[in-house]
């Protein structure tokens, strides 16, 4: 089974690649059937393939509580907070500290 990311050539039945660690079979994220690499649309539900989940995995809507998925949803502008240009400074301290010239340390 030849990994799509890395092209490594993996044996017959393996998860993930053995070279990259990407997950060699695609998982529908609906009704957890296994597609084949190259599906489109799950072959059990006809869900299309979204994001693809390596098996054993699932998406986040799985195991959010509904209440709390329509509360981040109806207050998304509070939760995203604000964006503030910021000057950031980082200095080494440990010449001036220590009294020592830079060329001694």
């Amino acid at each position: 089974m030849r990994c799509a990311r890395c092209g490594h050539d993996n044996p017959a039945g393996s998860r993930f690649c053995l070279e990259c660690g990407h997950a060699l079979t695609l998982v529908c994220a609906a009704c957890g059937a296994v597609l084949p690499p190259a599906a489109k649309f799950c072959n059990a539900c006809g869900v299309p393939v979204g994001e693809r989940t390596a098996p054993g995995t699932s998406a986040p809507a799985s195991y959010t509580p509904r209440h709390l998925a329509e509360r981040i949803l109806t207050s998304r502008a509070a939760l995203e907070g604000e964006r503030k240009p910021v000057t950031v400074l980082f200095c080494d301290v440990v010449v001036f500290a220590t009294g020592l010239s830079p060329t001694t340390l």
